[in-house]
């Protein structure tokens, strides 16, 4: 097995962690540093990762509805609660993705870093979908312009044209619409920047599926186990 994919198997981080990890020297294999993640590791290898020895884990398999308020990391010094406050588990856990502080709804959480790679990789277009509602009335015009894609700002001043989109009117209040949009990219903030690109800024998000993946019945900052049938129906998402 490859060393970056027998890391993510440990449950030391995801595969693309682990390959900046090790060509930082951070890991060694039968006392020797090494530098190639494609380096093979055998079972009777001694694997060691900033001097401690690692090996594969039992996965852990989380689905956990974030609050509003809550960060998206599993350790942060400056923030009030992060997601690990809220899970009671012995196992080193990392999100799958992330939402924003202000951002509500699904998060997974795992050890399982091939898990982690599959449904966060770009390559592997799983859809995410999102409950947003958003100022004032979308008119056909901005709905066309979502679903097309729009250009939004990144955070080192270049734009981004996003991708096509699923998007739906679900409701329509007295000032503000609730649009449900499902997309298969994850730029940071990407459905707020898009809302606000076409003239509607975002009132409140939530995030409502992953892939197949939902539960509606899970309240904020509730959690549970995945079933084995929707760990195999993630596995197979693509």
């Amino acid at each position: 097995m490859r060393l970056q994919k027998y890391m993510a198997h440990c449950g030391v981080a995801s595969r693309r962690k682990a390959e900046q990890m090790i060509a930082e020297g951070r890991v060694q294999i039968n006392g020797e540093v090494v530098t190639f993640p494609g380096t093979q590791v055998r079972e009777i290898d001694e694997v060691l990762v900033d001097g401690k020895r690692i090996a594969p884990e039992q996965h852990v398999y989380i689905l956990l509805n974030k609050p509003k308020g809550v960060v998206s990391t599993s350790s942060d010094r400056h923030a009030d609660q992060t997601l690990l406050d809220l899970i009671h588990s012995h196992a080193r856990l990392y999100s799958v993705g992330r939402l924003d502080k202000e951002t509500s709804g699904l998060l997974i959480l795992t050890n399982d870093g091939d898990l982690t790679f599959k449904l966060t990789h770009p390559s592997k277009h799983v859809t995410k979908t999102y409950r947003s509602t958003v100022r004032g009335k979308v008119e056909a015009s901005a709905l066309k312009c979502l679903r097309n894609g729009v250009s939004i700002p990144m955070d080192d001043g270049s734009r981004y044209q996003t991708q096509s989109a699923e998007v739906e009117v679900a409701k329509e209040n007295r000032g503000s619409t609730v649009l449900i949009i499902r997309i298969s990219e994850g730029k940071k903030r990407q459905v707020r920047k898009m809302c606000a690109a076409v003239g509607h800024p975002v009132i409140h998000l939530e995030r409502t599926a992953i892939g197949s993946l939902t539960d509606p019945s899970l309240k904020p900052g509730q959690w549970r186990y995945l079933t084995s049938d929707e760990i195999e129906q993630l596995k197979a998402e693509h």
